[in-house]
């Protein structure tokens, strides 16, 4: 088997984060190969080159230079599903995220609502409760004038039960009346 070919990851066109990553995801791919369906055989027959791809990500592994990037076929796919995985985990992450995020929105309108919806409650109630006051105040305020004109009453029948007590006192026959024998 001829060495396959390779070249620099710093010649991808990636930043440095992203060959990090790329580096970290290339061995995890070189050194624990997708099982399943991701290195099966491509359907080229049963030649002792249309082996399972483990063969290729084994040789890919042995030789891996650090910092290049073995340009074989069924490295590079292993790769490309490896990472497709990791990109569909992210994405689901994300949403479930999103979903969190969505439901938190949610539970704080709702209860922003409930907040709102009570000061509402409690401003109707407030208005209600002044409305009384004043319904009251006014009530106090007639029956203040009735108590005063009833005070002013009871006053003036009593200056006139005085006079009248020291007119039959002094003797003084009112007009209307007679003398009781």
């Amino acid at each position: 088997m001829s060495a396959p070919h390779s070249v620099s990851d710093t010649a991808l066109g990636l930043t440095q984060s992203e060959i990090v990553l790329l580096r970290h995801h290339y061995q995890v791919v070189t050194q624990n190969p997708p099982s399943g369906g991701a290195m099966a055989d491509r359907g080229r027959g049963t030649s002792r080159q249309s082996q399972p791809s483990s063969r290729a990500v084994s040789a890919a592994s042995s030789q891996s230079v650090p910092g290049r990037i073995v340009l074989d076929h069924d490295t590079l796919n292993n790769l490309y599903i490896h990472l497709e995985r990791v990109m569909r985990a992210i994405q689901q992450h994300i949403e479930r995220l999103e979903e969190a995020t969505a439901q938190s929105i949610a539970a704080s309108r709702n209860r922003s609502n409930g907040l709102v919806s009570n000061v509402n409650s409690n401003m109707a109630k407030m208005q209600r409760i002044i409305a009384e006051i004043d319904r009251c105040e006014a009530e106090f305020e007639r029956m203040k004038r009735i108590r005063d004109r009833v005070k002013q009453l009871r006053t003036q029948v009593d200056e006139m039960d005085a006079r009248i007590d020291r007119s039959r006192a002094t003797g003084h026959i009112t007009a209307g009346t007679r003398a009781r024998r």
